[in-house]
């Protein structure tokens, strides 16, 4: 399912992509660059070596840490201008393309042990958090991971329904209580508040697909996936970027991945981003 050769033209891209392939293609000078700016910015906020940070700060210093980086990568329009080079090198051209901005993530040692950090590892779709059916993940490293330091897909439940209650996620009132639940995890007890899909029982889903990667190759799925962060206590952390990205012209086309099972309320396609050439 994971194939390391992109198809000849943007558009078969965009079609196998919707379809339910996956690719993992060589980094760009785009990717490293905003890779290199976020460890940049990981090495002033915590220091050197960042993967054991955990070392050396208890989990609510960490927390404010990580919750300033993310709040920066988020919001700042260098990341924002490397994040669409990066897209255009793969695909999304800067023009046709919404940018839901880049999100740093952070899968601790040993944090599946933590209540706060459940959601973390819900295995979900994309899509179950309102976000249209063209939506695609664009996914990289800030190291070179093995498979076990990822997460895996599930291909069979592409096109199959899975139990869920993802009618509970309404984007209109989750933005109402401010931006930071969007940008992702800033409010340290919001896993204990909210309502998050989550599957309903089921716990047999196919065979899962893993990968190792290199730091800053770029991954590319569609948000129809079902896939699930892997748990770890490996002594490091983990630290990757993701965003998501709709091709305008496919989305008023129609054009875009099964929805089987998705049922969550309102859209997130109106908080995307829109670069242009001369300024964000």
């Amino acid at each position: 399912m994971i194939s390391r050769r992109r198809p000849p033209d943007d558009e078969t891209l965009r079609r196998a992509l919707y379809d339910g392939e996956v690719f993992l293609l060589p980094s760009t000078d785009a990717s490293l660059a905003l890779v290199g700016m976020a460890n940049d910015s990981l090495r002033r906020e915590l220091g050197d070596d960042p993967r054991h940070a955990h070392e050396r700060f208890t989990d609510e210093e960490l927390f404010g840490h990580i919750g300033k980086l993310r709040r920066e990568i988020y919001t700042q329009p260098h990341a924002h201008a490397l994040l669409a080079e990066m897209a255009a090198n793969v695909g999304f051209s800067v023009r046709d393309t919404a940018f839901d901005p880049a999100r740093l993530r952070v899968i601790a040692h040993r944090a599946f042990e933590n209540p706060r950090a459940a959601p973390v590892y819900y295995p979900h779709r994309d899509t179950w958090y309102a976000h249209p059916t063209s939506v695609v993940t664009i996914w990289t490293a800030l190291d070179d991971l093995e498979e076990d330091e990822t997460f895996v897909f599930f291909p069979e439940r592409f096109s199959r329904p899975v139990d869920n209650d993802s009618e509970v996620f309404d984007y209109d009132e989750w933005v109402s209580r401010g931006w930071s639940l969007k940008i992702g995890w800033q409010d340290r007890d919001a896993s204990l508040k909210a309502r998050y899909p989550s599957v309903l029982g089921e716990s047999d889903y196919g065979p899962a697909e893993g990968f190792s990667c290199a730091r800053g190759e770029i991954l590319l799925f569609s948000g129809a996936h079902f896939h699930k962060t892997l748990p770890q206590a490996l002594g490091r952390t983990r630290f990757s970027l993701d965003a998501r990205l709709v091709h305008l012209r496919d989305h008023a086309r129609g054009l875009g991945a099964p929805n089987v099972d998705g049922r969550s309320r309102g859209s997130a396609l109106p908080d995307y981003v829109q670069l242009h050439d001369e300024a964000p």
